[in-house]
């Protein structure tokens, strides 16, 4: 993904819905102990956010690790209204992850609303 790409699939993106980006590499146990966590936590969202990834050692995606100052992966950046609303890095549960972005998105009244 160049950097027009992910402009437009994620930061322009994130005014219609919050994306939840997990910068991450092959090589990161961490990642791949982090990843069944994020998806769990997607689908139990059920639509109101998208997950992305974005391999960090495939094309430009280096130069988004570095756009983003990206010091440790995994790294999970929420963009919500095409900015950045949020970060954390290392691994975490799924309730973690859970209570993460729920925090970010508003209240358990809002998410009630939209059936979250």
């Amino acid at each position: 993904m160049d950097l027009a790409q992910f402009q437009a699939l994620v930061v322009e993106a994130s005014n219609q819905q919050a994306i939840l980006v997990d910068f991450c590499a092959d090589w990161c146990s961490a990642c791949h102990t982090l990843s069944p966590h994020l998806e769990r936590v997607i689908n139990e969202l059920d639509g109101a956010i998208r997950l992305a990834r974005v391999e960090i050692d495939g094309g430009e995606n280096m130069k988004l690790a570095a756009l983003y100052r990206l010091r440790a992966f995994p790294t999970v950046i929420l963009f919500q209204g095409g900015q950045e609303y949020g970060r954390f890095s290392g691994a975490r549960s799924t309730h973690q992850v859970r209570d993460w972005v729920l925090a970010r998105l508003g209240s358990g009244e809002e998410h009630r609303r939209q059936g979250v």
